[in-house]
């Protein structure tokens, strides 16, 4: 299955000509890209942050063995 993705943006512009184009292209699906937008790059709130914390405290040091 191949996708066109219409940006929500132009989606009342573009996504019925896209849909009329592909009409007869069984294997392409024309989709709105519903995702919210917005914000500056690397950019993410405390909530959105799924990640497990990291543990807290101090670790004792790791001794590597000795090189020949």
């Amino acid at each position: 299955m191949i996708y066109c993705v219409v940006p929500q943006a132009l989606a009342a512009e573009l996504f019925d000509r896209l849909t009329d184009y592909y009409r007869d292209e069984s294997n392409v699906e024309v989709i709105v890209d519903r995702r919210v937008q917005g914000g500056l790059p690397g950019e993410r709130g405390a909530r959105d942050d799924r990640r497990r914390a990291r543990p807290t405290g101090s670790f004792p040091a790791i001794e590597l063995p000795s090189g020949k």
